[in-house]
Formats: structure tokens, C-alpha cells, sequence
């Protein structure tokens, strides 16, 4: 019997252009693959969402949303309730791997190498009383790089002045250390590490621009590390999709500090998406093209692995 497979899209995030781009490509995927596949947008008012899940009632919902509501375990929880199997990770992974802040302290009590970070507020920001330069700015809660802001030199002035705020005034904000050096992704599939790859941003740094936009980026894969290092970058991935209890896919971004002549390189974990994209332009299927995967397999493979709860 064909399965018929829900593609989650859109949403309510700063992200959903990107979790449309996403969806459109699943939901080609699994038509391709023999699937009954339709598209299914949601916004804040569930009604009519839940409705349609209870006219079609689909055997799999495929989650291609990306950010809040989608990728923070909110509506995992509903579809847990409902008890439709869903692809990628469940409530509590996905809640805590989308809080930077959370994420930082189960990495940090597992021993995972992170970048040193403070909790600051807009008064602290615009005071310039944040952490000593270069520093990063961010969202506790966003992914696809949206509100990241990196300060690398100090110039005497302080951070965003003359210019508008960018934060909501009472949201608080994740500062770190800046690791200089180089960028590192590398996803997991079913618990295994499928390759590192490397991201060379033309511009500043993989900013939302350099991630959807053609050129955006350079990207090296299997990333040229000494092999003992590669080693280490998916060692971490890997550990951080157990520590976090994820399923499915995962991708972990890495600093790699090899800039210290002398000196040992450092690993630095910045987060760990349980949603990735699945845009033409994302990491996911290019890694997993890597490991012999074609993009219809992973998302294939997704669907049948697709589950209710944690």
C-alpha cells in the first residue's frame, strides 16, 4: 500500500521562505519516489491544520519547517497528541537543541568543545558591556544565521550605534567568543556521521545570504583536515546528535581554529539543527551526496523512519 506523507511547510518563522523551498523539494521527492504526497502550510491558527490532518489522515507527516513553531518541539507535541509519525527528532531534542543556551549546557556537561558565551540584555548591548572583541551576537532561539551579528574589531563606538536595534527590546541575547579560523559543517544520519564538509562564505561569513543565494558560498567536501582532525569534527557531531537525543537527520556547525602558529587547532560546537534544510542550495543533501546518498534516498529513508515521540 502507497503511504500517503503530509509535507509540513511554510509556517509562522522567520525562516518559512526557506522551509518553502524546502518542502516544494520534498514534496517533489516522494512524488517521484511512488509516494501520495501533498503539501500542507500551517500558520497560528491550528484549526484548520488539524482539520486537514483529519480529513486526509496522511500515515506520515514529513516536517520540513524550519524555526520557531516548527523546529522547538511545539509541533512535535501536537503531532505526538495526534499520534501521526513524523520525520526528524522529537519534542525534547528539538526544543533543547533550538535553544543555543540549553544546547551550550548539555554540550558543556558532556565534555563537547564550545566557545565561551554570556546571556546579555539591550542595556548591555548598547553600552558596549558584552565580552571582550572580536565577539558574536545571536538569537537564544533562530536558526538559518537570522540576527547574527559578529563585532571583530573594537572601533570606539558601540554596538549598533546610529543604527536601529535589531532585537526586540526585552529579548535577551546569546554573546560569544568569536573563533576565528575556519567553518565546518557535518551532518548525522541515523546516528552516523556522513562527512565534514567546509564553508567558504565569499562575503564576511555564512550569513542567511550566503546560505540561499547562488555563490553565496564555496563548499569543500570532505573538508581538507589532517585526518585525525576530520576524525574529531564528526566525533563531535556525532556525540552532540546522542547527547541532545535526536533522531533522523542532524547537522552540527563547527569553528575550526587552525590560525595559532604553534599551537594544537581548536574545535568550537556552535549548534545543532534537528531540522536542516532541504533547499537545492543546502548542506544536508550535498554531504549525504557525498556518502553515496542521492537526495531522494535521505528524504526516502526519512519517511520510513518517521515516528511518534521521543
Amino acid at each position: 500500500m502507497t503511504k500517503k506523507v503530509a509535507v509540513l511547510m511554510g509556517g509562522c518563522s522567520s525562516e518559512r521562505k526557506v522551509s518553502l523551498s524546502s518542502g516544494r523539494n520534498v514534496l517533489e521527492a516522494l512524488i517521484h519516489a511512488g509516494y501520495n504526497a501533498f503539501p500542507l502550510d500551517i500558520s497560528h491558527d491550528l484549526k484548520p491544520f488539524i482539520l486537514m490532518l483529519e480529513s486526509e489522515k496522511p500515515d506520515v507527516v514529513f516536517n520540513a519547517l524550519h524555526g520557531q513553531y516548527g523546529e522547538d518541539g511545539c509541533i512535535q507535541g501536537i503531532l505526538d497528541l495526534l499520534e501521526i509519525p513524523y520525520t526528524h527528532s522529537g519534542r525534547t531534542a528539538s526544543a533543547l537543541a533550538m535553544n543555543k543556551l540549553m544546547a551550550k549546557k548539555i554540550f558543556r556537561m558532556a565534555g563537547l568543545p564550545l566557545a565561551n558565551e554570556r546571556i546579555v540584555t539591550k542595556e548591555q548591548i548598547l553600552a558596549g558591556d558584552v565580552l571582550p572583541y572580536p565577539f558574536v551576537l545571536k538569537p537564544i532561539c533562530n536558526g538559518s544565521s537570522v540576527g547574527v551579528y559578529i563585532f571583530d574589531k573594537d572601533d570606539g563606538t558601540k554596538p549598533f550605534e546610529n543604527e536601529k536595534y535589531p532585537y526586540a527590546d526585552d529579548e535577551k541575547i546569546l554573546a560569544e567568543e568569536y573563533i576565528p579560523g575556519r567553518e565546518l559543517t557535518v551532518a548525522v544520519m541515523d546516528n552516523k556521521p556522513l562527512g565534514v564538509l567546509e564553508i567558504i562564505p565569499t562575503k564576511d561569513f555564512y550569513n542567511y545570504q550566503s546560505k540561499y543565494s547562488e555563490g553565496g558560498s564555496k563548499h569543500v567536501i570532505p573538508a581538507n583536515l589532517p585526518a585525525a582532525d576530520y576524525a574529531e569534527a564528526m566525533r563531535i557531531a556525532a556525540e552532540a546528535h546522542t547527547i541532545l537525543g535526536c533522531r533522523g537527520i542532524s547537522r552540527s556547525d563547527i569553528r575550526y581554529d587552525d590560525t595559532r602558529l604553534g599551537e594544537k587547532p581548536r574545535f568550537a560546537l556552535l549548534e545543532t539543527n534537528t531540522q536542516p534544510g532541504m533547499t537545492s542550495l543546502s548542506l544536508v543533501p550535498e554531504i549525504a551526496r557525498y556518502a553515496g546518498y542521492s537526495y531522494q534516498d535521505i528524504v526516502v529513508w526519512m519517511v520510513e523512519n518517521a515516528k511518534c515521540g521521543d
